[in-house]
């Protein structure tokens, strides 16, 4: 007998979303420690969207007034001392802003998108605040750099596969 597509999911006791969302989240995590052991492969580079102010980052206070919601940073030819810290789950890494070097140490949960336009590959997540969450200063968000010249990054959503509320009749 086959369901049809009006069938109601039924509530998972198991949170497939988080685990999932996780494991995507490790995805980026190998990408940056490859990068930091290997160096960017080909044409390979990163974009790397983060809530500056989700605890745990670490930047310079010049940089979180710039940009106090979210910042993008793109890891491709001009990065120093990118290297990854798997057991915490974060990660750090030296830019130039403005001619200016700056040091940041980013928590994997406070990433929101990761893409690599090389290859058109794209995640997106939404950040994870600890249980004790600080005050985050209220500001307009950064508009994000304009995407790559080779065409649009593919995303992956997990939109797809969180629970819907049932069809009402």
């Amino acid at each position: 007998m086959a369901e049809d597509d009006d069938t109601p999911i039924p509530e998972s006791l198991l949170p497939y979303d988080e685990w999932t969302e996780d494991a995507l989240r490790l995805v980026v995590l190998r990408a940056l420690d490859h990068a930091s052991r290997e160096g960017m492969p080909g044409e390979h580079h990163f974009y790397i969207t983060f809530a500056t102010a989700h605890p745990g980052v670490i930047m310079p206070d010049r940089l979180r007034a710039q940009y106090p919601d979210e910042m993008t940073i793109v890891l491709q030819h001009q990065y120093r001392d990118l290297s990854v810290d798997a057991e915490a789950q974060r990660f750090s890494v030296r830019l130039s802003f403005g001619g200016v070097p700056a040091t940041l140490d980013i928590p994997l949960d406070a990433i929101t998108a990761f893409a690599d336009p090389a290859v058109r590959f794209g995640l997106q997540f939404a950040a994870r605040v600890p249980e004790a969450p600080e005050e985050a200063p209220a500001a307009a968000p950064e508009p994000a750099p304009p995407p790559p010249e080779q065409g649009p990054a593919e995303v992956v959503s997990l939109d797809a596969f969180r629970r819907r509320p049932p069809a009402k009749d």
